[in-house]
């Protein structure tokens, strides 16, 4: 009953003329900047804090809590439309969002990811508001050892990843590694692989990197290819429709993802990013028909899309409960919570019941907007397919420099990206998956902090993953990922081999 009156209180602020209109503002503001490659949630929430320092702190984070979903819901439209994914969630919903853009179905796949959005969103709010206190005590149960089993049990699972060879997909993991070492050791202040270059000692950021090996050598391979038949398709933008079996693919994906993505998300540290791929990741190891993941799935579509924006409600749980941030945008909200005078944690539902429930009223209304904003304008920003290639390929190029170099001032940054870009297209040519490398980038840097942490904590003993029932369960999740796949390929080889003698005979 509290909670319901808590929600009651909270609706109040949400439905207010100010509420109204900034939970508005701060979609709408989101979305743009998830469509435009390298802005970013965290770059607007932080030029948004001087702004709304004289605002009602209320309405102020109200506003800022909406940017940081719109972004991720909205940043859907340049990873279908583009191949080029501005913000880290949605680079799982280019797998197999773009490919139906290819196909002339890019009406849909945008129809199906404003859906799959919506979903994911709505269920992370009511999730957030009944489970917070219950979900934070989880979130803090979770130490460094858990964390690297977590993200082991992601990478276990790159073979998923890959449409041909596994050895392919684990060297382009060990690259994706290898790169993530670059810059200077957070623990021993030592630099690693600059070779005496100071532009390399902050590390690669992973923009340069998500748009080099997806954006930029997609406009490498329509430059080569001078045949006119791949962009034919890609310029029609399709029925929005989606039919009765086209949700009946959706329902499955986006009820489980939007559970796990939730979980995802409260976890501190793990994130929409993390929460996209392991929900395409699993949505691929449980279908009937893996094979059509990558070329168009609605299911491989549906699954990223919905954990990325369930996480974003997930992230909540620790910061408005513990007061520690569970993502890089949450860190950035925590800053506006203190200069706006409201130290979230334990107390805040108590001392700012207005400023709790208020935000997450605010999300079931945000959710809302959004779906009524996207649906509608779905013909307009498809009509970028219509641009023809030559002028499609210079914005996409020239989003993506600007997008670089929007976040360092620093040209070094793009003799990366025209780098990462050829690089991209090499591996395209010779059938190296961009996604393991994509992937272990984005764990690496924290499997590699969280592994020393463990071992500092054990004093070097490894035994302290078998002491952990959580941190074992998931290892032993991740040996059964990797063990199953060999027996069953070893048992199908068993099989066909009486046929291939008595073939021979």
């Amino acid at each position: 009953m509290d909670a319901f009156q808590g929600l009651m209180s909270g609706f109040q602020v949400a439905f207010s003329l100010q509420g109204i209109l900034f939970v508005f503002i701060g979609v709408f503001v989101g979305t743009f900047i998830g469509m435009m490659p390298g802005l970013g949630p965290i770059s607007a929430i932080a030029i948004m804090i001087p702004i709304t320092y004289s605002m009602d702190p209320t309405v102020a984070l109200v506003m800022m809590a909406g940017v940081y979903y719109g972004a991720i819901f909205g940043g859907s439209s340049s990873s279908i439309l583009l191949n080029a994914p501005g913000v880290a969630g949605t680079v799982a919903t280019a797998f197999d969002g773009y490919p139906m853009a290819q196909q002339g179905k890019a009406g849909k796949a945008l129809a199906i990811a404003a859906i799959a959005s919506f979903t994911g969103g709505t269920v992370s709010v009511i999730l957030l508001m009944l489970f917070t206190p219950m979900l934070s005590a989880v979130a803090v149960s979770f130490g460094p050892a858990e964390y690297f089993a977590l993200m082991f049990m992601g990478l276990t699972a790159i073979s998923s990843l890959s449409e041909g060879s596994t050895i392919k997909a684990f060297i382009s993991a060990t690259l994706g590694f290898i790169v993530v070492t670059i810059g200077i050791d957070s623990q021993t202040g030592t630099s690693r692989f600059t070779f005496g270059n100071p532009n390399l000692l902050e590390g690669i950021d992973f923009l340069v990197i998500a748009l080099g090996l997806f954006a930029l050598a997609e406009v490498c391979t329509l430059v080569l290819n001078r045949k006119d038949d791949t962009m034919s398709n890609n310029k029609e933008l399709g029925s929005l429709r989606i039919s009765k079996q086209d949700m009946k693919e959706m329902r499955g994906p986006m009820t489980r993802q939007s559970l796990l993505g939730f979980i995802i998300g409260v976890l501190p540290g793990a994130g929409a990013t993390i929460a996209s791929f392991i929900a395409y990741i699993t949505e691929k190891k449980m279908a009937k028909n893996p094979e059509e993941f990558g070329k168009g799935s609605i299911k491989g579509l549906a699954a990223p899309e919905t954990a990325n924006n369930a996480a974003t409600g997930g992230a909540f749980v620790p910061l408005l409960s513990l007061g520690i941030p569970g993502s890089g945008t949450t860190a950035v909200l925590l800053g506006a919570f203190l200069v706006l005078g409201v130290q979230p944690g334990p107390l805040l539902i108590q001392d700012r019941p207005e400023v709790f429930w208020g935000i997450i009223a605010s999300m079931y209304v945000g959710n809302i907007f959004l779906l009524i904003l996207n649906l509608p304008l779905i013909p307009y920003i498809a009509k970028v397919l219509r641009i023809p290639r030559p002028m499609l390929i210079s914005l996409v190029i020239i989003f993506s420099l600007i997008g670089v170099y929007a976040i360092s001032f620093n040209t070094f940054d793009l003799y990366l990206l025209v780098a990462f870009g050829i690089i991209g297209f090499l591996m395209r040519m010779v059938s190296f998956p961009a996604a393991p490398f994509i992937l272990a980038f984005i764990l690496g840097g924290m499997m590699e902090q969280a592994l020393r942490q463990t071992l500092t904590i054990s004093n070097g003993s490894l035994s302290i993953f078998l002491d952990k029932p959580i941190a074992l369960t998931l290892i032993g999740v991740s040996l059964l990922t990797i063990l199953v796949p060999l027996f069953t390929s070893k048992r199908k080889l068993t099989e066909a081999s009486p046929e291939k003698q008595k073939n021979i005979s």
